[in-house]
């Protein structure tokens, strides 16, 4: 194990003529000891990109295009730029020949997490959940589960609701699912809240920390 700060990938947003994230998850990440550093959703790159990161985080954004899972798309959402959507497919299959290498999901990155493990997603919660309007317009709500109990931030309109082989570790008080684990794996974890926003340090920096404890350990 070496002293160098391991180096930890954040995915970003296609935004033409640009690539875009927001600074927040590169703060945490450098806060958690960390290497920030943002990957181009480049689809064929994403393998090499994969293998130089020693950890990953999975932001949010937009919402799945919904045909690459043979599903007819929500007229309510807003489907995520194809070029991402498809970047991230490839990271998560990198991500599943080294099983070792830990990954964290936010929001849009949870959803992908779920579905690429056989998931189900409810593409517009509104239709199904009174209680919808907690989870948007980045309002604060309470989870609890394996995870700890606390107030979250969150900014949703859909989640998963059913996550495949991974584990449901957090939930909302609604019944909304709020997050998702491999246990097959050190550190895969999928939240459907914002923990670079959280204030909470359990359910918000600390899971940045951990992220980047099992990054180290591989460098």
């Amino acid at each position: 194990m070496s002293n160098r700060r391991p180096i930890i990938g954040i995915t970003c947003d296609v935004s033409e003529p640009r690539f875009q994230v927001g600074r927040a998850y590169a703060d945490r990440v450098w806060a958690a000891g960390g290497l920030p550093m943002v990957l181009p959703c480049i689809p064929s790159a994403a393998p090499d990109l994969a293998s130089l990161c020693d950890g990953l985080v999975l932001t949010g954004g937009d919402d799945p295009i919904m045909a690459d899972w043979g599903q007819p798309q929500h007229p309510s959402t807003t489907p995520v730029h194809p070029q991402r959507q498809e970047f991230e497919r490839a990271i998560l299959t990198a991500l599943e020949r080294t099983a070792t290498k830990p990954a964290l999901g936010v929001c849009l990155g949870m959803q992908f997490m779920g579905l690429h493990a056989g998931g189900r997603l409810n593409q517009y919660l509104p239709d199904t959940l009174a209680t919808a309007g907690d989870h948007w317009e980045r309002r604060q709500h309470p989870i609890s589960g394996e995870l700890g109990r606390g107030l979250v931030q969150s900014h949703h309109r859909q989640a998963i609701d059913n996550p495949g082989t991974m584990k449901v570790v957090a939930l909302a008080p609604d019944g909304v699912i709020e997050a998702i684990r491999d246990d097959a794996r050190p550190f895969y974890l999928g939240v459907q809240w914002h923990p670079e926003r959280t204030d909470d340090p359990t359910l918000g920096q600390r899971l940045f920390d951990q992220l980047v404890a099992f990054a180290r350990q591989a460098v």
